[in-house]
């Protein structure tokens, strides 16, 4: 027999804690004889002998159950012959690795907490015997494929010596469960997974699938480990709608500070095309989110990589959040000429001597009667100026381009009445048209302005309130409207008449949306074309429209699964992903009705921006980055770990103690040579108590029968 916790045997000595308590109460009182008693003497003498040997047995009692605790506690080990299983016993083993990347983060003894949970798999590694299978599971992979059992030990120590912390890794109990199946289709008797990690609270796992096969043990390879100072980006998003070359762009950074101190004038900086843009400094509290906002002013068009980066602190792979800005460099939009439609105020705002190289758009122009052969897919936005009427394919059309993320700016015919429109603002949920207003090239403006939503993204940047908090929105006379009703439930006024009735409303459908004018772009409805107001009103809507959801590109987790939709292809265009450093992907990819679908997978390990490109041509850039989770490096205790997996995966898990690759090695052999009676002498302990307890209060020798 051997013991585990040999020290746990020093405790021994509290066995004769019972006895000289027992000694110290047999001290002999003196004697007084009285007559009167005397006939009892003889009864006496017989209930004294009955009595000590109760007490006599309670000390036995008591001194057997201190001494099986202390044996359980210790840990005892049979060897040999009478182990039963001994460590010829042929082995599958499956050592699961935590190189997530809080394992880089260095303990206090120095030195990276993959090192050491490298040296205590290697001590396990040194109990492999002959004819025992083994892998190496780490929680991050390279996506080359699921490890297999095999019996060279020496393929096992070149992997395990050649891990590297990697983001993507997966929640140590999935890890556990994954090895455990590679474990269970071994045909050896025993089968154990030995778990190598800081064991980090936020990725240790809630829930698995399925659960751990039966018969198979955990065990735990802890390692020392701190729990640093950290502040994480949790998140980016750009929060303007437009992005227009230099004019400026909002965005948000979520920040976390993982610390146990509140953290003053902190300072977190963006940039755009590796170029500071915009600094800000905030107060972050211990565990809570904070909301930082910056203002960036792109100066080029195009995909832009972005990123927002923290101060250095002791885990660097969270300090920089990527994203990216999309400022296109030409907006195709579709202008429809109504049938007898004066357009020419919306034809010279976008000809080309009045966009020049300012403004990126790229227009083309169509009549009314060609509106149902056009592919409006090749479009960002569609101007409707004035269509005498819309068929129901035009409706269909127009309907489907606005959920799948178009835009369309729609101004009324005076040559139309309501049924012409009510359509497709039935189709898109925006309402109907109830009549008209005023008379056409009127002498009197029958409304004016009443609101004007200049929080709506449409006028950011248009009016400058912080300059002039006071200013006023310029009022045209308005001669003639088409009244719109909005139906409420999908749209919005962002300018409304005097009259209760909208100017301008906009309704989203799907991906994309719907402004609607009350009047014709002409000065017999009302003398807005002839405003200054007209163009930078004109532009900003194109702009609104045209933007969809392209302002920023998606943001992925690193290593996790996932799709990216890329719109605008000719059918059986071949994409290709390039990463940093260069790194080129071909990704699955199939075609959907209008797109093409990329599944990505886990094969994105390293943050940053990736390409996307067909051929040489940049069609999206998109940001990888770090887990939110792996940002909290808070570590759970040992045994906090354990109870946790074991609620999780349903099995016993116990732990290994041992700093070093031979103190692991030396008690897992130990184990492995013998079998554990710990809770033998558990059991034994429960039924000395329980024994003292009935021989205490149920045998009652003193009393004598008369």
């Amino acid at each position: 027999m051997s013991f585990l916790n040999p020290f746990a045997l020093l405790a021994m000595a509290a066995v004769v804690v019972p006895l000289f308590l027992h000694l110290f109460n047999l001290r002999q009182p003196a004697t007084v004889d009285f007559s009167s008693l005397a006939f009892v003497k003889e009864l006496q003498e017989t209930a004294v002998q009955r009595v000590r040997i109760k007490e006599w047995l309670l000390l036995a009692l008591r001194m057997l159950a201190i001494a099986s605790l202390v044996m359980a506690f210790a840990q005892p080990t049979l060897t040999g012959d009478l182990a039963g299983v001994g460590s010829s016993v042929r082995t599958a083993h499956a050592l699961v690795v935590d190189n997530s990347l809080s394992m880089q983060v260095e303990g206090e003894q120095g030195g990276l907490a993959l090192d050491r949970a490298k040296a205590k798999g290697q001590g396990m590694l040194d109990t492999v015997e002959e004819g025992d299978e083994v892998l190496v599971w780490p929680t991050a992979q390279s996506g080359q494929g699921a490890p297999s059992l095999g019996t060279n030990v020496g393929v096992a120590r070149e992997t395990l010596s050649n891990l590297e912390p990697r983001a993507g890794a997966s929640a140590l109990a999935r890890a556990v469960v994954r090895a455990g199946e590679a474990v269970a289709k071994s045909e050896a008797p025993r089968r154990i997974v030995y778990v190598a990690g800081d064991f980090q609270r936020s990725t240790l796992g809630d829930s698995v699938a399925t659960q751990l096969p039966d018969g198979v043990q955990i065990r735990l390879l802890p390692v020392e480990t701190r729990d640093p100072a950290n502040v994480g980006i949790t998140d980016v998003t750009v929060t303007s709608r437009i992005a227009e070359e230099g004019q400026p762009v909002q965005l948000e950074a979520t920040l976390v500070n993982y610390g146990r101190e509140t953290l003053t004038d902190y300072v977190a900086s963006v940039y755009l095309e590796g170029q500071r843009v915009a600094q800000a400094t905030t107060t972050l509290e211990p565990g809570l989110e904070t909301t930082v906002s910056f203002t960036v002013t792109p100066q080029q068009r195009g995909w832009l990589r972005g990123a927002v980066e923290t101060e250095e602190d002791d885990f660097p792979a969270d300090d920089r959040h990527h994203f990216t800005l999309n400022v296109p460099q030409e907006r195709r939009i579709l202008v429809v000429r109504g049938n007898g439609q004066q357009t020419r105020y919306v034809d010279l705002a976008l000809s080309s001597e009045m966009i020049a190289d300012r403004i990126a758009f790229r227009t083309t122009g169509i009549d009314e009667g060609t509106l149902a052969s056009a592919e409006l897919g090749r479009y960002e936005a569609v101007l409707l100026v004035g269509p005498r009427t819309l068929s129901t394919g035009e409706v269909d059309a127009l309907s489907r381009y606005v959920e799948r993320g178009g835009g369309i700016l729609l101004f009324p015919s005076e040559q139309a009445g309501p049924e012409a429109y009510n359509p497709l603002l039935t189709a898109l949920d925006a309402g109907t048209i109830q009549g008209v207003s005023g008379t056409p090239a009127g002498q009197q403006s029958i409304a004016s302005f009443a609101r004007v939503d200049l929080e709506h993204p449409l006028f950011e940047g248009v009016f400058n309130r912080e300059r002039r908090p006071d200013a006023q929105v310029e009022q045209p006379q308005i001669y003639y409207t088409m009244n719109l009703r909005p139906s409420g439930r999908s749209g919005q006024t962002l300018i409304e008449l005097t009259s209760g009735l909208p100017f301008l409303h906009e309704v989203r459908h799907g991906g994309g949306a719907l402004l609607w004018m009350a009047v014709a772009p002409t000065p017999r409805w009302s003398d807005l074309p002839v405003r200054g107001l007209f163009i930078p009103f004109l532009y900003r809507s194109v702009y609104y429209l045209s933007a969809g959801t392209s302002v920023s590109g998606e943001q992925l987790v690193a290593g996790a699964p996932g799709e990216l939709r890329i719109s605008g292809l000719a059918p059986g265009t071949s994409l290709r992903l390039v990463g940093p450093g260069g790194t080129e992907r071909a990704p699955e990819q199939r075609s959907l009705f209008g797109a093409t679908l990329l599944q990505v997978g886990r094969t994105l390990h390293t943050p940053g921006v990736y390409d996307i490109q067909a051929g040489e041509r940049l069609v999206r850039r998109i940001a990888v980055n770090v887990d939110p989770a792996e940002s909290d490096l808070r570590i759970a205790p040992v045994d906090s770990a354990a109870s946790h997996l074991q609620s999780v995966l349903g099995a016993t898990v116990q732990s290994v103690s041992g700093t070093g690759a031979a103190d692991v090695a030396q008690t897992l052999r130990t184990r492995q040579a013998g079998t554990e009676i710990w809770n033998v002498f558990l059991l034994l302990a429960l039924i000395f108590l329980v024994t003292e307890m009935l021989v205490a209060s149920q045998w009652r020798p003193e009393t004598a029968a008369t």
